[in-house]
């Protein structure tokens, strides 16, 4: 175990673009589906509807949250329609199940996603019993990450000390709040999408392209 982990008792990773590579395109589906979901509510086009989405995306940390406060949207309607695609992009990872097995104390899912999708996510990566609990948008209350309280209602969740925490995360923004109440983090910076002005990299303890090497390379699994 490198020694700047020694502390570490509980693992927290965030879902999409994190336990798989932004390469698979994934999210991209998804990402496609809201754009689909805007054209539609506000009978616009699927440039205008890409611009509203961007817009909520950046200033409320997701495009649900952006419509929830200012179109009063079904969160549960929403989610359904743009978790609705195929998985078949997606692989089981066997190295990176063993590889989180290894690691000693909890390990967690900390997701704007929701349970439902997380977990047919999981189960396609062979991750399906590698994880104590999936910590979604509806446990936040549907105020999402990068919001301070998304945070401290995952602490108060599962009674985490932050102070023994890591979280490894591919939005950089989203390791600024877990920094600030002492976790340590990583960022997954494997070419996934990031909100513009993020310059300040100062709340970053390590840094990878790849979750599956970087364990292997720093928990003493080799």
């Amino acid at each position: 175990m490198d020694p700047r982990l020694a502390h570490i008792r509980t693992w927290i990773f965030d879902l999409d673009n994190t336990l798989y590579p932004s390469s698979a395109r994934l999210f991209d589906q998804i990402d496609a589906r809201m754009t689909g979901y805007i054209a539609d509510k506000f009978q616009v086009d699927l440039v205008e509807a890409r611009r509203i989405q961007k817009g909520y995306f950046h200033a409320h940390g997701t495009t649900l949250a952006g419509l929830m406060a200012e179109h009063d949207v079904d969160p549960h309607a929403f989610l359904d329609h743009v978790h609705d695609i195929e998985m078949d992009v997606l692989e089981e990872n066997a190295p990176l199940a063993a590889a989180i097995a290894k690691l000693p104390g909890r390990k967690l899912v900390f997701t704007n996603a929701d349970v439902p999708y997380a977990s047919k996510v999981l189960a396609k990566l062979g991750l399906g019993e590698s994880f104590e609990a999936i910590h979604d948008v509806h446990a936040m209350d549907l105020i999402p990450k990068p919001q301070a309280s998304a945070y401290a209602g995952l602490c108060a969740a599962f009674d985490l000390d932050p102070a023994t925490c890591l979280f490894a995360e591919d939005m950089a923004r989203n390791l600024a709040p877990a920094k600030a109440i002492g976790m340590t983090t990583l960022w997954v910076d494997n070419g996934s999408e990031q909100t513009p002005g993020g310059d300040d990299r100062s709340f970053i303890d390590f840094t990878c392209a790849d979750i599956t090497a970087w364990l292997h390379d720093h928990t003493g699994d080799s």
